[in-house]
């Protein structure tokens, strides 16, 4: 059951990374501001990610209810500052932010697996 969970897990997780970075890259490259540019790709990644490990990880047997999206978004708002701090970080060095936000994935999808794991998705 973990394998397969955490092997689905996974591939939902790179669906919601390449909506999440491709969009951060199309709005870094029109000029939108980092902070918000970053927010807005991470929310758009999260709603895939949401909905895709609602129907498919994690197999829920219910809708979405306000517990759970509540749970949800409360990991995503720690997500997101960790996130900020690794590009806020990569642009204080001169780094590509694009590559610094990619960076944060590994971290931010062990957080979120665990947590919607354990609260989310019981």
């Amino acid at each position: 059951m973990w394998r397969r969970q955490f092997a689905v897990y996974v591939m939902v997780g790179l669906a919601s990374a390449a909506v999440d970075v491709g969009l951060l890259w199309v709005l870094l490259a029109i000029g939108v501001w980092r902070t918000a540019a970053v927010g807005i790709g991470l929310i758009a990644g999260m709603v895939v990610n949401y909905l895709l490990h609602m129907r498919v990880t994690f197999r829920a047997a219910s809708a979405a209810d306000l517990r759970s999206v509540a749970l949800y978004v409360s990991i995503v708002l720690v997500n997101y500052l960790i996130t900020l701090g690794f590009v806020e970080a990569g642009a204080m060095f001169g780094h590509p932010i694009v590559l610094w936000k990619l960076a944060s994935l590994p971290v931010i999808a062990l957080i979120g697996f665990l947590f919607t794991r354990r609260f989310v998705f019981v």
